[in-house]
């Protein structure tokens, strides 16, 4: 029995065929194109057609390479980046989103996460002070989907946003797969300005009051554009939960699976690196079962392009600046917090693909067969040994870039600051442009990321979190010991490192699915059914409150052990990391203050 979970992420699409206990058969890729212009950098854009082609190129592959029949694959989940999916809403065919005074594809329906284009919306919506604002920290951000439909209010023609149906990513791809116009608690909770009925007074989801104040009235009374009101029409349901009868005819022939293969409910892609990581034991307690009260002090990063911090509570934790917390967003009845850096590995690659010795570098490790990483940590030991400096751990490079100092964002702050007008900043630069600056460079970035993170970590906890330790999920940086050694330095946390780092999100996909193969089984006695498994929203909260623990327990059997790291016992290290956050807060508070004195004498 076999499960396929699908990672839908900035670049590329990644699938894994996954057994029951978390075993990977097969693994396939392909990239995705992300339109950008010159004209104007914030707009990031991508198409759904091209998103659906390579994710069936990646299913297909799967199939053959690994020689499983169709029929043995029981279960698909997906999840994907919180992009926005601009569709028609008969026909289903893409709306192009590009702004008008730019070439025209109707191809591009899709506004990526990273696209900031609605910076005065944004401002809008977060002048009305609605209590919708409490649910996502406080503040809304430009990378979610509300700020992102009123700027296609505003620049689109008023029959073409009439004619529009809009989908979160994730749950875009459950419907190309089934059909259904269900959406999911986690894109809907996360990213639409929805809270879920009796939280906070609301009883529909959809808050009426708050939509007409930011001029979005239109999209009532039955809110079909955004999926419709539970149990009025509308489906909303829990991470997991089967979606519609499964894969329907067209879906099934393109993915060379069979039809009615159960659907899971989508999440978001941060999410399902949770659900594939936050049960894992570590190799020390491998023996002790990890049960869901457990996830309260695990703080799971989820590292790629950007990088998202996810915690989960029993009570809603609010914290400033970090969105959330998110009612049902996968587990029912639980809370969901997500912190957040814009640009993470971004930030990384833009740091050493523009230093004048990359080139160089990155053609040695090619021709010596070597990660860039690897030539670059040849480089810096060479340098803790000619400055006589003992490296006691990875994170001891630090002391050669103990007078320099990098502030992160230089695409704006998610959390814990929710402020998009936030850039970089660099102390302490030179005119050296050799592989040595290089190597420093890279561990600068590095420092900087883990010093932001201790940021986000010191309010959660200082809003009601108590966090014990932080569980890497999400390839490169998740493999990369000196980054990790730096977290726990900085951050005075246990980290753990996952055996399956890079495959983590998918493998969570993947049980999702397991789940959803599971329901429909329990629900209907057939693996597969031409009938919707859950057609009533009073049925679909049953069911997921039935099937909670459940999800915990195939998250543990099938999540790997890793191995630990522990905060350095070096009280120098521990002091320089101290004395260097003190001085990233500072960075913020100048940073503002500089950016106040030039507005005002330009006012």
């Amino acid at each position: 029995m076999y499960f396929v979970g699908i990672d839908v992420g900035t670049g590329s699409v990644r699938a894994a065929l996954v057994s029951h206990a978390g075993e990977i058969f097969a693994q396939a890729s392909r990239p995705i194109q992300t339109w950008t212009y010159e004209e104007d950098s914030r707009l990031y854009e991508q198409s759904s057609a091209q998103i659906w082609h390579a994710l069936a190129e990646c299913v297909r592959t799967l199939v053959e390479q690994s020689r499983v029949r169709p029929e043995e694959v029981h279960g698909i989940g997906f999840d994907a980046t919180c992009s926005l999916v601009a569709v028609q809403n008969v026909t289903g065919q893409p709306h192009c989103i590009t702004p008008q005074h730019l070439p025209q594809n109707s191809e591009r329906n899709v506004i990526l996460w990273a696209d900031h284009r609605a910076e005065d919306e944004a401002r809008l919506i977060n002048a009305v002070h609605h209590k919708v604002l409490d649910y996502v920290g406080g503040t809304m951000s430009l990378e979610m989907e509300m700020p992102k439909i009123l700027w296609l209010q505003r620049h689109w023609p008023a029959r073409t946003f009439q004619d529009t149906e809009f989908f979160d990513l994730p749950d875009y791809l459950t419907f190309r797969a089934t059909d259904s116009r269900a959406r999911s608690n986690c894109s809907l909770v996360c990213k639409c300005g929805y809270i879920p009925p009796g939280t906070a007074g609301s009883n529909i989801g959809w808050q009426p009051d708050f939509l007409a104040r930011i001029g979005l009235d239109s999209l009532g009374p039955g809110y079909e554009a955004l999926g419709g009101i539970p149990g009025r029409g509308g489906l909303v349901l829990t991470a997991g939960m089967p979606v519609g009868a499964g894969l329907s005819e067209r879906a099934a022939s393109e993915l060379g699976l069979l039809p009615h293969t159960p659907v899971a409910s989508a999440v978001i892609d941060a999410y399902a690196g949770w659900v594939g990581t936050a049960a894992a034991p570590s190799l020390e307690q491998e023996a002790r079962f990890t049960s869901l009260r457990d996830a309260q002090t695990r703080l799971v990063a989820i590292a790629g392009t950007s990088t998202c911090y996810c915690i989960q509570s029993e009570a809603g934790v609010h914290v400033p600046g970090v969105w959330g917390p998110y009612q049902h967003a996968v587990f029912p009845h639980r809370w969901m917090n997500e912190g957040g850096q814009s640009s993470t590995g971004q930030l990384i690659d833009t740091v050493l693909q523009t230093h004048p010795a990359y080139a160089t570098a990155l053609a040695e490790a090619t021709s010596r067969n070597l990660s860039v990483f690897t030539l670059l940590e040849e480089a810096l030991d060479a340098q803790m040994e000619a400055a006589g400096m003992q490296r006691t751990s990875p994170s001891s490079y630090a002391l050669l870039v103990r007078h320099m100092h990098m502030y992160p964002d230089f695409h704006g702050n998610r959390s814990p600051l929710a402020d998009s007008t936030l850039r970089g900043m660099l102390s302490g630069l030179d005119l050296d442009r050799s592989r040595a600056d290089l190597a420093r460079k890279y561990v600068l970035t590095l420092e900087a990321i883990a010093l932001q993170t201790r940021h986000i970590v010191d309010e959660m906890n200082r809003s009601g979190h108590r966090i014990e330790a932080m569980y890497l999920s999400g390839g490169g940086q998740a493999r990369n010991l000196i980054y990790a050694h730096l977290l726990a330095d900085v951050c005075g946390l246990r980290i753990q490192v996952p055996t399956e780092a890079s495959a983590s999100v998918t493998v969570g996909s993947a049980i999702l699915g397991q789940l959803a193969a599971h329901v429909t089984q329990e629900q209907t006695r057939a693996p597969r059914t031409a009938q919707p498994v859950l057609s009533s929203q009073t049925d679909a909260v049953a069911c997921a409150e039935a099937q909670a623990e459940r999800l915990w327990h195939m998250m543990a059997a099938s999540t790997k052990p890793g191995h630990s790291i522990q905060p350095t016992t070096d009280v120098k290290l521990r002091r320089l990391f101290d004395v260097k956050y003190r001085i990233f807060l500072e960075c913020i508070d100048t940073q503002r203050r500089w950016r106040a004195e030039v507005d005002a004498a330009l006012a």
